[in-house]
């Protein structure tokens, strides 16, 4: 496996598996490497000749400062991790090499990152999509590979490939849960015991959520949610919306969307956790 810090190096190396006709799987990351990303790496393995992965906390997508700050950084362990999937080539760029100048770029996506996630942090899908079209750039992958976890992310990026006409596939993978549900996060490792303990119960609200739709309005479902999770001291509901599931539209009934998807962001002390259901 090799280890490159610069564009240039990455290009050189990847112009040349082009050459012999190679295609190219990436997965982008921010570190912190788990089981989520490592199925992100081992299903870009199955599909394509070669694999990148960059390791990148990106500032630009942290409206947060305290939260860039303790955002955990564990790039030896993520090497191995990478090594032991057998990833081609992994991509550790500086801020300054990313950024020799600041990004002035805004994007604009229209519904899809004024809602949710985009409403809570603002300016972090234009940070999103500020590194993400900086990494396909330097990449140019036949394929790329991201987490459903981040649901809104993934829609953001599929509209940002298609506003900028690339010509790269964006595959979206299963979330990875914990045994007892929790949604595979770098962020998880943040959580006191307590906390870890208290979690789970997010999950486990969405899937008793999804199998309560018959029985609940829109609206009733999010007041469920929202009042089965904050009744544990650990946990407190940022938002929780329901969207159609392709648009982000929020809809007020059932019958508004053919499939609808449950998001939620919630504070468990000073660590955020996102989920997500399909109803």
């Amino acid at each position: 496996m090799k280890t490159v810090n610069t564009i240039g190096e990455l290009k050189s190396y990847l112009n040349t598996q082009r050459d012999c006709g190679r295609s190219v799987g990436f997965v982008p990351t921010m570190g912190a490497l788990h089981q989520g990303h490592t199925e992100l790496m081992r299903t870009a393995r199955q599909h394509n000749d070669v694999v990148v992965v960059s390791v990148f906390v990106n500032p630009t997508q942290f409206n947060n400062p305290n939260d860039l700050r303790n955002y955990p950084r564990t790039l030896d362990q993520d090497l191995l991790k990478c090594e032991q999937v057998g990833v081609d080539l992994v991509f550790v760029p500086t801020v300054q090499e990313m950024y020799p100048e600041a990004d002035t770029r805004k994007f604009d996506f229209g519904h899809l990152d004024k809602v949710m996630e985009g409403k809570h942090r603002p300016g972090h899908f234009n940070g999103v999509a500020q590194v993400v079209s900086k990494l396909f750039d330097a990449v140019n992958p036949t394929r790329a590979y991201f987490g459903q976890k981040d649901f809104q992310q993934l829609a953001v990026v599929r509209e940002l490939a298609k506003t900028l006409r690339l010509d790269v596939e964006i595959v979206g993978c299963p979330t990875v849960r914990e045994e007892d549900g929790l949604a595979m996060s770098s962020r998880n490792m943040l959580l006191s015991p307590e906390q870890r303990k208290s979690a789970p119960l997010i999950s486990k609200t969405l899937f008793e959520a999804r199998n309560k739709k018959e029985l609940f309005s829109v609206k009733e479902m999010i007041s469920w949610v929202i009042g089965q999770i904050n009744s544990d001291p650990e946990l407190n509901v940022e938002y929780f919306e329901i969207a159609n599931a392709n648009t982000l539209e929020t809809i007020n009934q059932w019958s508004e969307a053919g499939e609808a998807v449950g998001c939620i962001a919630v504070q468990v002390g000073d660590v955020r956790l996102i989920d997500n259901i399909l109803f």
